[in-house]
């Protein structure tokens, strides 16, 4: 599908304004190539004047990003689709009812820095259990969160606001450092301003060591507040993050457009009209029959000579079974996601055992974005930490260490892991009788089949304290023993029976 370079877009805001559904890809009467002023667009001649979003050339500042006008685009087509294609809408929130639907949570071992870290959390303003959900779907929908920092000097307190990531304007990088944002600049509002925010780098150390000297001036230009900047789907140069939808834009509406297609062929088979044939008549005859004719209504009848013939009329269009071709479009789309066919309603010839294997990649690529956002969120809870007044963070310490706790990903089929460890475990115990093994390598055997139950085993250190328990147990047990043991008073070495020695 081909999407109008962006000069060209104004001529058809209206229509994209329309709260009805309207085709992406609809050609303007005016023939006359029209391109950006600057960019490369990256196709033949061929097809000059059009450019398709997904394959756009890349702007001359910077070749690892869109042009600005390309990304805006992109961003308010991958919103569009969230919002009107059900299939756009599936990709971006299956994915997150797995990362979060049961809640996320900011912990910390220390009672004092989790007390901090929940008045954080639970901030009226913050409000993270509300916003986060929508904050980790734009995130995926439009490739970026840039999140403004409010600090209270005197007590610590950290709010954090929300720049809209469509009114970014620019990043700034690192000039000796380029895969290092160190600015944010907006898009000039109705007045002119705009704002220029420093990026935030969660650090004790000054700007002056943190950065070159040349850095460090640069930075002092953006005077209008710190943020966090978070990105997704970039390389490791490139400026601006990327839509999860991206690469599928173009397909999925091709399958939309595939789909509605479908849907007025289905229509045209049914629709008919009447033709009634008037014979022997002149064309005044005609024309004035026809102003007077009127269809007849079910159960009524029609009334006419041998001069008039009455039939309906159907279009000549076959009844095809396109199922085939939909399925091509919307596997395509799925793969381009890593999404398998079953979870939206294609089943296939899959069988159980066979959808549960294919949802290992899909899994796997969840928890690469679960991953993000749980180094996002300790990224802030760490800041979080550092801005109480008075305090020096350790972070080698564990009491400074903030994690993010999520849901699990999807229930384990623990029946697989009970058995591996049973087997394991008769396995190393043989070795270990034969001489064949040390304890910390059969140990740490059983550990690695414990990892999969959620458990973490240092083998090592586990013997040394499982000794330690055993001692202690075998002593309780001894003292036991001795104390429940009976003997025959006056017995040698037993204790005088006290009523012998009143009697005596």
């Amino acid at each position: 599908m081909k999407l109008f370079d962006p000069l060209r877009a104004a001529a058809r805001a209206f229509v994209d304004s329309l709260p009805s559904r309207v085709p992406l890809s609809l050609p303007l009467p005016d023939k006359t190539p029209v391109r950006e002023s600057a960019g490369i667009n990256g196709l033949g001649d061929d097809e000059a004047g059009w450019t398709r979003l997904s394959a756009n050339g890349m702007g001359a500042g910077n070749t690892r990003d869109l042009t600005p006008m390309s990304h805006e685009r992109m961003q308010r087509l991958a919103e569009f689709l969230w919002q009107s294609n059900l299939l756009g809408n599936r990709l971006v929130e299956i994915p997150l009812a797995y990362l979060m639907a049961e809640g996320v949570k900011l912990q910390c071992a220390d009672p004092d820095h989790q007390a901090v870290l929940d008045a954080f959390w639970q901030d009226p303003i913050n409000n993270w259990p509300l916003k986060l959900t929508a904050r980790a779907r734009d995130l995926a929908i439009l490739g970026e969160q840039c999140y403004a920092v409010f600090k209270n000097e005197a007590s610590g307190h950290v709010r954090l606001g929300y720049v809209d990531p469509r009114q970014i304007n620019e990043v700034v990088l690192d000039p000796d450092n380029a895969e290092q944002p160190i600015g944010v600049i907006t898009k000039k509002d109705r007045k002119g301003q705009y704002k220029k925010f420093r990026v935030l780098v969660v650090s004790d150390k000054p700007d002056e060591e943190m950065f070159s000297r040349r850095t460090a001036a640069i930075r002092q230009d953006f005077r209008d507040g710190e943020v966090f900047l978070f990105q997704v789907n970039k390389l490791a140069t490139g400026s601006r993050g990327r839509s999860d939808l991206l690469g599928q834009i173009d397909w999925i509406d091709a399958y939309d457009e595939f789909l509605f297609g479908e849907l007025d062929r289905a229509r045209f088979m049914r629709a008919f009209v009447w033709d009634l044939n008037i014979k022997t008549a002149t064309p005044a005859e005609v024309e004035a029959r026809a102003r007077t004719f009127k269809p007849p209504t079910p159960n009524s009848v029609f009334v006419h000579n041998d001069g008039e013939e009455l039939q309906p009329k159907a279009a000549g269009l076959e009844a095809v079974d396109m199922s085939t071709a939909a399925r091509l479009f919307r596997n395509h789309v799925l793969a381009g996601a890593t999404v398998p066919e079953h979870w939206f309603g294609g089943g296939g010839d899959v069988n159980r055992a066979a959808a549960a294997e294919m949802g290992d990649p899909t899994f796997k690529l969840m928890t690469a974005r679960q991953t993000q956002l749980k180094l996002l969120l300790e990224c802030i809870g760490r800041y979080v930490l550092a801005s109480q007044p008075d305090v020096k963070p350790d972070w080698a310490d564990p009491k400074w260490k903030v994690t993010a706790a999520f849901p699990e990903l999807v229930s384990k089929d623990l029946t697989k892991f009970a058995s591996a460890m049973r087997e394991v475990t008769a396995a190393v115990i043989m070795l270990l009788d034969k001489g064949l093994i040390t304890e910390e390598r059969a140990l740490g055997l059983v550990a690695d089949v414990a990892g999969r139950f959620g458990q973490e085993i240092d083998a090592a250190a586990e013997i040394v304290k499982a000794r330690e328990e055993r001692a202690k147990r075998q002593k309780d047990q001894a003292d036991q023993d001795e104390g429940d043991a009976f003997t025959t008073p006056g017995a040698k070495g037993a204790p005088a029976d006290p009523a012998d020695e009143a009697d005596a």
